[in-house]
């Protein structure tokens, strides 16, 4: 039996913009896998009488509701009250809980319990109890006129630790079918134009099924397949990976990767080689992006942030003469910027940007979005120009700053560096 679910956030702090609901996309990745289909998102503030409304139409809709927040011993923490006013079920204290609360104010805050706490003891009468060891508000699940109704602290990592624990589990008997996906990462190629390569497809798919999500400077496409297993899911999703592989080419930098600077990392670490990174329009992007990775000591040397013309000759070691004949934002320069950096830092690999992120042209009238790429290496200095247009200027520097990765990437993969796509 295929389930249809609705997750509804409690909290007027989500919808007054004072926290991100982050729970809602964690236990939509999580039913996902389990071969729920959300269809459903719902915020609703602390008020019993809007809350009762989302149930009444969740109810009609889903038969599986998912509730986060609300469970906490204060006066506007009213989920539990609302849910069993409406689905009919009656409130009743439960002691085993009572005095484990009290002993975790005792054992871990050193305060006796405020009797305000003792609501979150009282459950539903005969519901599945999901503990709280990271917290005092502990959740629970029950059934009532075929509908499954889950109540979840808001707390994130509370959220998080009761679903792993007791959610997962419950939701794991309900479903005999699994949803596997996979993320296939691209750079170099608008979505429009992916979309037109492989639209006839697409729009004829339904299980597995493929669409596309436009991500700030790049593009990823999600296969989807459905399946009684795992196995059987993944080999449904194959053929359709090698297709897309195969149609868009050497833009695909990889399948279930976060992003091109992981992909470099791993390539870096593979190959056993070292970079370095010279930037100026970026800011340092680049180094941000690679830096964020745990272990990525083994393979980054460091990076300067050329920001003033001068820091590039004096630092990086560009020549004036470069400098003056053909300025700051030129291959030329990039190339310069690119040696420098793997000179100074004693690096296998530098890789520089230089560029005009506006919101202005620069002295030489160059225009907004124009960028070089500098890349040296021990086969030689290569250069990417790209040219993004008048793009808002952070847009331009994130783009900038996946073109170095992505012609890092390239390098490292012996694919064509100074022709790949902008």
């Amino acid at each position: 039996m295929s389930h249809t679910a609705e997750i509804i956030a409690v909290g007027t702090e989500i919808l007054l913009g004072n926290i991100a609901n982050t729970d809602a996309q964690m236990l939509s990745q999580s039913l996902s896998t389990l071969g729920i289909n959300v269809f459903w998102h719902t915020v609703v503030g602390d008020n019993p009488q809007r809350l009762r409304q989302a149930l009444d139409i969740a109810r009609r809709r889903a038969d599986i509701i998912l509730t986060t927040g609300g469970l906490g011993p204060t006066y506007d923490d009213l989920t539990k009250q609302t849910i069993c006013e409406a689905f009919g079920q009656k409130l009743v204290l439960h002691a085993d809980i009572l005095a484990d609360i009290r002993a975790f104010y005792q054992s871990a805050l050193h305060v006796p319990m405020p009797e305000n706490n003792i609501q979150q003891a009282e459950l539903p009468e005969g519901c599945t109890v999901f503990d709280n060891p990271v917290g005092t508000a502990p959740g629970c699940a029950f059934e009532a006129g075929g509908v499954h109704v889950l109540m979840l602290p808001g707390p994130p990592h509370e959220c998080e630790t009761m679903l792993r624990r007791c959610a997962e589990p419950y939701l794991r008997a309900l479903s005999r079918e699994v949803i596997v996906s996979r993320d296939i990462m691209t750079f170099g190629m608008g979505e429009s134009s992916v979309d037109q390569l492989l639209h006839d497809r697409m729009a004829h798919m339904v299980n597995p099924s493929l669409a596309t999500y436009a991500k700030p400077c790049e593009v990823r496409l999600r296969a989807t397949a459905k399946a009684a297993s795992q196995a059987e899911a993944e080999a449904m999703l194959a053929p359709v990976v090698a297709e897309v592989r195969s149609t868009l080419g050497d833009v695909v930098y990889g399948v279930d990767v976060k992003d091109l600077a992981e992909v470099c990392f791993h390539l870096l670490k593979e190959r056993d080689l070292t970079l370095a990174t010279a930037e100026s329009c970026t800011g340092g992007r680049v180094a941000e992006r690679i830096t964020a990775l745990p272990g990525v000591s083994s393979v980054y040397r460091g990076g300067v942030v050329s920001y003033w013309t001068s820091v590039k000759a004096d630092v990086l070691g560009v020549p004036q003469a470069i400098l003056d004949q053909h300025g700051a934002v030129s291959e030329e320069t990039a190339r310069a910027m690119a040696e420098g950096a793997r000179r100074i830092t004693g690096a296998d690999i530098g890789v520089s940007v230089t560029g005009v992120a506006g919101p202005d042209r620069d002295e030489r009238d160059n225009p907004v979005g124009l960028v070089y790429i500098g890349l040296a290496t021990p086969d030689g200095t290569f250069c990417r120009r790209t040219d993004s247009g008048r793009r808002r200027r952070d847009r331009i520097q994130d783009l900038a700053a996946n073109h170095a990765l992505d012609v890092v990437r390239r390098y490292l993969t012996g694919l064509p560096i100074e022709q790949g796509r902008t």
